[in-house]
């Protein structure tokens, strides 16, 4: 029994860690909250970006449990349920791009550099912002749903499930953080009008651009 054993958990830990290395690959691709993260942190400085990708993962979180405890494919089942979910999702992205377009036609001629410690409130606004960006994004639950099970099979218990979709969260918390901590060394080169309304212009329309598309696969 022992040679069985550890073969079945050689084989376990094989897919495990093809998973991994799956999620890593996936967290590198740019996206919503990469874009979100990397204007958080290049404007207010590490410690908002880490406040932003605190929001991120609590959202990333939630949504991997939902898809594990099978929540989470009732409401992809539901059409009109998920339907209003993209809706939702593209508005959000779409007030993220138009408030960081707004912020470029408004910058201020003097900058000062971002504050080391943010107030209350401005972390609570930071994890919101990254909270709310992850958890609109229909796809992240959808994408959950059709790869969890490609790696532990449709009969896998809630604990496994959760397991990966875990992962799945922790490895996209490593890829924010280490982008944020690249992103911090850059923030105070960066304080300068000009380059400042380049960098909230282009999150804008690219926010606009990530809205865009969950629209057109809405319809």
């Amino acid at each position: 029994m022992r040679p069985v054993t550890t073969g079945l958990y050689r084989v376990r830990m094989a897919h495990y860690l093809s998973f991994v290395a799956f999620a890593a690959v996936l967290a590198i691709a740019p996206g919503p909250d990469t874009l979100l993260t990397l204007r958080s942190t290049l404007l207010g400085g590490r410690e908002r970006g880490k406040w932003t990708v605190l929001g991120i993962c609590i959202a990333g979180a939630t949504q991997g449990m939902v898809a594990a405890s099978g929540l989470g494919a009732l409401l992809v089942s539901a059409e009109s349920v998920f339907l209003v979910l993209r809706w939702v999702g593209a508005a959000y992205l779409a007030y993220l791009g138009v408030m960081a377009i707004r912020a470029a036609i408004k910058a201020p001629n003097e900058l000062t550099a971002p504050p080391a410690q943010l107030r209350a409130g401005g972390r609570w606004s930071a994890t919101r912002q990254g909270f709310l960006c992850n958890i609109t994004n229909p796809k992240v639950l959808a994408f959950n749903l059709a790869v969890l099970p490609q790696f532990v099979g449709t009969h896998a218990s809630f604990a496994t499930l959760s397991v990966y979709a875990l992962t799945l969260t922790a490895v996209g918390a490593v890829v924010l953080v280490s982008l944020l901590w690249a992103a911090g060394a850059a923030a105070r080169a960066l304080q300068k009008v000009r380059v400042r309304r380049g960098i909230e212009g282009a999150t804008g329309l690219v926010m606009l651009g990530f809205a865009g598309a969950l629209i057109a696969d809405a319809g």
